[in-house]
């Protein structure tokens, strides 16, 4: 049981971190900010459209874009975490199809920044 507590401490110790860095940023936030309240700040606001419009209206693609490229990105990390916690105990395959991995996201990251997809006009 000392060896399963031991193993496990540098996790609840990042865990107890985490907590604790987001309570303290919470609270500044509650302490030291400004309160304006303004009838257009506590208006309802979603993916830049009033909420009360047709549902049918169009609106432009790169909200999609910029969603689609959070979601790819969030997954990366996703993948990335666990890969870099096992590090020392992964072969040289698990290496390089991790950098195959990289790479492919890097080019894909390149190619939407080229086409402009990252552009907000």
């Amino acid at each position: 049981m000392d060896d399963l507590l031991r193993d496990y401490l540098p996790i609840l110790i990042f865990l107890a971190m985490a907590i604790g860095l987001g309570l303290v940023l919470i609270l500044a936030a509650v302490v030291v900010a400004v309160r304006n309240p303004d009838a257009e700040k506590l208006s309802a606001y979603e993916c830049g459209f009033n909420a009360f419009d047709d549902a049918r209206m169009k609106f432009d693609v790169r909200f999609y874009l910029v969603a689609i490229l959070f979601i790819i990105f969030d997954l990366e990390i996703a993948f990335l975490f666990p890969w870099s916690v096992a590090f020392a105990d992964i072969s040289m395959t698990g290496f390089w199809s991790m950098m195959v991995f990289l790479g492919v996201l890097t080019v894909g990251f390149a190619y939407e920044w080229k086409k402009g997809a990252l552009e907000w006009q």
